[in-house]
């Protein structure tokens, strides 16, 4: 694993060294309590089945919860017919709620957290990020995606640290107030928490990962409409 700076959260830990900032521990005892993914989605029939199969092929994995956030397509059917168990939000409530409720319904000491629209997902890529927060090397992994497309990897470059791929111990999560109420600023949120209690936070690249645009899944015009509302969310919350 490579890490990838560009930015400040928490304590970073570039991966593969463990060594923490001042202030953090150095290391901690392993983990062996219920590991579960959480995948948010709306309207993600496309990808979501091809996430959900590269879960189901990865060792340690207690339980896949997908929480269909007020989609209207076959988000729910594909996510059940994979085997995962399939949360069902009769209105959209925004990222950050869709998160919160699969925190509370899967009861889990390490959560992993996928976006739904990922293309180019392995085994490799979930266990790397799921390998720091495991071993206790650190209380949160954030997965930061390389030589995928263009677009994509610029938007890490300019705000790597808003990154849905991520891995955290249960503790930390109890910490966190807002998620429920997040929307797109889910991750803003998150990282303000780490800074604030110096959370330590391994970055782990995820090379050839990259997801469909707003613009690919909605059509040019209303995909950019998706975006600037996106960012309006995520600046709003950066800026309380």
């Amino acid at each position: 694993m490579q890490g990838q700076g560009g930015g400040e959260v928490g304590a970073v830990v570039e991966a593969p060294s463990s060594a923490s900032l001042p202030g953090t521990a150095v290391s901690r005892p392993a983990r062996t309590g219920r590991v579960v993914a959480v995948v948010p989605a709306y309207n993600e029939e496309k990808t979501l089945g091809d996430v959900l199969a590269v879960l189901a092929s990865v060792p340690g994995l207690d339980g896949i919860f997908v929480i269909s956030d007020g989609s209207t397509d076959r988000t729910a059917a594909v996510a059940r017919s994979a085997g995962a168990t399939c949360i069902e939000l009769e209105q959209n409530i925004g990222k950050g709620g869709a998160l919160k409720v699969g925190i509370d319904q899967a009861d889990a000491e390490v959560y992993l957290f996928l976006d739904a629209d990922l293309i180019g997902l392995t085994p490799l890529h979930v266990q790397d990020l799921l390998a720091p927060v495991v071993t206790g090397e650190a209380q949160m992994s954030v997965g930061i995606l390389e030589k995928g497309r263009a677009a994509t990897d610029l938007a890490q470059v300019v705000a790597p640290y808003l990154s849905g791929q991520r891995a955290v111990s249960r503790d930390v999560l109890e910490g966190i107030s807002g998620l429920e109420t997040a929307r797109y600023g889910v991750e803003v949120t998150i990282n303000r928490h780490l800074k604030k209690h110096r959370v330590a936070v391994q970055v782990v690249s995820m090379e050839n990962l990259t997801h469909r645009t707003k613009e690919e899944k909605l059509g040019l015009l209303r995909g950019f409409v998706a975006r600037l509302k996106m960012y309006w969310e995520i600046v709003r919350y950066a800026g309380e």
